[in-house]
């Protein structure tokens, strides 16, 4: 297990760490920036976040975009197990 972040980790914590409080179309940055689509972008980052080596790389950062990470999942979750109350059945 490495003890340090890899370039492309720290490039990644780099750019949402100077993201944070913009606005824009960060999709076309992500693309810009590294070359991917922002889904496998956000794929990247998710792994990123769950490495102990970012953790301690910057821990105030990482547990933010855990944070955030994990309440997007939570709001996707409710969403999908919401019940339609629009149409009874009867």
């Amino acid at each position: 297990m490495s003890t340090e972040l890899g370039a492309l980790e720290q490039r990644v914590l780099d750019f949402e760490r100077d993201w944070s409080g913009r606005v824009g179309a960060k999709a076309s940055a992500i693309r810009a920036e590294f070359d991917v689509a922002p889904a496998r972008y956000y794929q990247m980052l998710s792994v990123i976040l769950d490495s102990p080596t970012a953790l301690r790389h910057d821990p105030l950062l990482v547990r933010r975009l855990q944070r955030v990470r994990d309440a997007r999942a939570t709001a996707r979750a409710s969403r999908a197990l919401r019940i339609d109350t629009q149409d009874p059945i009867e």
